[in-house]
């Protein structure tokens, strides 16, 4: 019997255990971010995400072993990790998760697009990657910019790394998602996700897996007012552990924002680095056709600020040595330019002499995208 056959009872068996203890637990204290999302400070070791059966034996990791250098910039500030939560000590803030959320999250988890691929039907990517691997993290400034899209729709803007094996693929990804379907709103979130060993994956804290750290900021929460909205995070390979660790590196000389990792024990092809590093964007189709906006809904035109923008994009190679990405050779990703376009080159660091490399992208999307 192959383990796919024997994890799926399994699995299916923690979703229904994995509500039933959401709906047990009692918080420390609450914070109400909006008249439907709020977050709830849980103890640390009975966090939902621990308990994946992988992680039987885990030992929670409180910090990386070394940090992440932090870069300024001349794009913005970290608007939506600006506002603190501040659980009590030995809390974190987990989204308090109705049955509906879940359920819907795991629905969008099974069909969650791959990045290490472009055939997906009804999904459009555009982007750069390189599979000149081994890496073990990749950074990125980019924003994010509210659009209208239809419950059935998502648009993305994302930084992942995996490694792909015959049928099989290990990635993590972040960044900033526009999904009713999962959210159940049409608001700009950040997010994160992973797909594992078990060929399973998971969005935020929806379902076992992560194991959020910091007791101020949580993995998913829904951008402030301002538009655009900037962030500049990491997904970085602990030298210690090998865990995959999610750093929201803060400008102005603030610390860097640890907000927690993906255990070692997920994955099975990436234990030891990654093949493949990218950024992009990526849209979900209705069911009808019609495929939504990405970015900011405009190509780009020449102008740098014109459209969606992701910068200074940093990969580290196999030694934790950082360098751009354009210093590995890169593959351009864009399968329809009728509706989404793709703009390439190198900017000024804020106080620092050499160039970033950046692209940015974006369109109306439409009924001619094409499957």
């Amino acid at each position: 019997m192959s383990t796919g056959i024997v994890m799926a009872p399994v699995m299916n068996l923690l979703h229904i255990l994995f509500l039933a203890v959401l709906q047990n637990m009692a918080p420390l204290r609450s914070f109400m971010i909006s008249e439907d999302v709020t977050y709830d400070c849980i103890d640390i070791y009975k966090q939902p995400g621990l308990d994946h059966p992988l992680l039987k034996n885990h030992t929670i990791q409180m910090k990386p072993s070394v940090s992440r250098p932090e870069l300024n910039n001349q794009f913005g500030k970290n608007k939506t990790y600006k506002k603190k939560m501040g659980c009590p000590d030995g809390t974190v803030p987990i989204l308090r998760s109705s049955k509906e959320y879940i359920s819907n999250a795991k629905l969008f988890a099974e069909k969650n697009f791959h990045p290490l691929s472009n055939d997906s039907p009804g999904t459009h990517i555009v982007g750069v990657r390189s599979s000149n691997g081994s890496y073990r993290g990749v950074e990125a400034w980019f924003n994010g910019f509210p659009l209208n899209i239809e419950r059935d729709q998502a648009s993305y803007s994302q930084v992942y790394i995996g490694s792909g094996l015959n049928n099989e693929v290990n990635f993590i990804q972040t960044g900033y998602m526009i999904n009713p379907g999962v959210f159940g709103d049409g608001r700009l979130w950040t997010y994160g996700f992973w797909k594992g060993k078990d060929g399973k994956g998971c969005y935020n804290t929806a379902c076992p897996g992560f194991v959020q750290v910091s007791r101020e900021f949580p993995i998913g929460k829904p951008a402030g007012p301002e538009v655009p909205d900037w962030t500049h995070c990491s997904i970085h390979q602990d030298k210690g552990t090998g865990n995959w660790w999610l750093t929201i590196l803060d400008v102005s000389n603030a610390p860097n924002i640890d907000i927690g990792y993906w255990p070692k024990e997920l994955f099975n092809l990436i234990s030891n680095g990654a093949n493949m590093v990218g950024v992009g964007g990526v849209v979900q189709a209705s069911h009808s056709g019609p495929s939504p906006p990405m970015g900011n809904g405009n190509f780009p035109n020449g102008d740098r600020m014109g459209s969606a923008i992701i910068t200074n994009i940093e990969v580290l190679d196999s030694n934790y040595e950082q360098s751009r990405m354009d210093s590995f050779p890169i593959e351009k990703l864009l399968d329809s330019p009728n509706c989404y376009g793709l703009g390439m080159g190198k900017v000024k660091r804020f106080h620092i002499t050499h160039l970033g490399f950046f692209f940015n992208y974006g369109g109306p999307g439409g009924n001619s995208c094409g499957i």
